[in-house]
């Protein structure tokens, strides 16, 4: 049954909630019984709020949606074929309005213990059940409430001890508005234990132009002891698509995790970030990249918690904003009083194409430990006029000159993904997305 209600306060969720049959166990329905009474405890952030100052969620929760649980399935190989980014021997998980379409997905028969799949396959997992809504608590995040009240699929991503995936991990979601506007709530668990390692790219989609649309998504990642795991989280939504993300990571001693948020736009489009290096050298390296203009808003909230020593994180958010755009970026990094010997870094860089873009920036550092290696810093501009200058004075055209430069910008995030065919078909976007902003007109 498919179901549309006005997002115009909780008490519309609990309502909707009481009609909601999803899949699972008996402590499934539980946590989210649990989810949605914190829920209207909680009540959503306003701009009130001093982590919502600058975002505006009232576009979102007075938009008419429909949460789309029935088990018909209209996509097609030719509409996901323009959103296939990661290679044609990548691994493919498709989510057709929030529900896993498997006979559009690509998924090799699982062997040693790995598990690739969706998650409401594998709710009785011992994986899922110690480790689902372990990072991502929703005592204290509304829309972790929200999305824990109406979990019900997403990816399931476990590589056992020793275990290694070398193939990408493609994990797509699709919205189709073409009939209605559409919400849904997928919720990932991806699990990579001791020695193991993984490549994900998480990408959002939407098809339709008319219609809104709203993603709430949460990703829980543990990353074990001398575990890998890098993930791309790719946003490629319309302008007029709502995504509010939480990206949840506990990661143990000696283990990486790389992560690049790269997003194209959207009317509103909150990401959080937090991650935990709860173990003796552990190394997270966090890039984000967002380009926007017309009157969309990208808000990028980051918190690195250095719970244990000798850990190493580094940061680095870079954006370009044209017309009346409007970005935000939070950054925390925490020390804590045992963290001794972190290497701690974080930079945010802007470009701003027009006078009437607004970037709101504040990167943060609050140590307990004494020795440490910590730097932060921001910058928001214009285009480098002396290197503008330099190419135009080499017979390269003004327009050519700034896209030439905004490229060059975007790409150093870019370069941080290991994948080539990953990198190609992301700067292909780059240069298309880039070519659409006003400036170059």
């Amino acid at each position: 049954m498919n179901t549309t209600f006005q997002h115009n306060g909780t008490e519309v969720f609990v309502r909707e909630f009481n009609k909601f049959k999803g899949a699972g166990n008996g402590t499934l329905t539980s946590m989210r019984k649990d989810a949605i009474n914190r829920l209207s405890e909680l009540g959503f952030p306003t701009t009130k709020h001093e982590e919502w100052k600058y975002t505006n969620i009232s576009p979102i929760l007075k938009g008419d949606f429909t949460l789309i649980t029935d088990d018909q399935f209209f996509l097609t190989q030719e509409d996901i074929k323009p959103f296939l980014f990661a290679g044609k021997n990548s691994i493919l998980l498709v989510f057709e309005n929030g529900r896993f379409n498997e006979a559009l997905s690509s998924i090799p028969e699982n062997s040693e213990g790995i598990v690739l799949g969706n998650l409401s396959d594998h709710f009785t997992h011992p994986a899922v059940k110690s480790h689902l809504g372990k990072y991502a608590g929703y005592k204290d995040e509304s829309f972790i409430a929200l999305n824990t009240a109406f979990v019900n699929d997403g990816a399931f991503l476990y590589i056992p001890a020793n275990g290694s995936c070398e193939q990408v991990v493609h994990i797509l979601y699709l919205n189709d508005t073409r009939k209605h506007a559409t919400v849904m709530y997928p919720r990932n668990l991806i699990v990579a234990e001791k020695n193991s390692s993984l490549k994900v790219l998480e990408s959002y989609h939407t098809l339709g132009h008319i219609n809104q649309s709203f993603s709430n998504s949460v990703t829980e990642i543990l990353v074990e002891e001398n575990a890998a795991v890098e993930m791309c989280k790719l946003q490629a939504e319309n302008a007029i698509a709502n995504h509010i993300s939480h990206t949840e990571v506990n990661q143990t001693a000696n283990s990486r995790f790389n992560i690049s948020t790269i997003t194209f736009g959207g009317n509103v489009v909150r990401n959080n970030l937090h991650i935990v290096l709860d173990g003796v050298q552990a190394e997270a390296r966090l890039y984000g990249l967002y380009l926007i203009d017309g009157k969309e808003l990208v808000d990028n909230h980051t918190l690195v918690d250095h719970a244990s020593p000798n850990c190493y994180s580094n940061e680095l958010y870079k954006g370009i904003l044209d017309e009346h755009a409007q970005g935000v970026f939070n950054g925390k990094v925490l020390v804590r009083q045992d963290a001794q010997k972190t290497n701690a870094y974080q930079s945010n860089k802007n470009i701003l194409m027009s006078d009437d873009a607004v970037m709101n920036t504040k990167p943060q550092l609050e140590i307990f430990a004494d020795d440490v290696k910590c730097s932060h810093g921001a910058t928001t501009g214009q285009l480098d006029e002396e290197a503008l200058f330099y190419l135009r004075s080499r017979g390269i055209g003004e327009k050519d000159a700034k896209a030439f430069l905004n490229i060059a910008f975007a790409a150093e995030i870019i370069r941080n993904i290991s994948s080539q065919y990953l990198q190609d078909r992301l700067m292909q976007l780059v240069e298309a997305r880039l070519k659409k902003i006003n400036s170059y007109e």
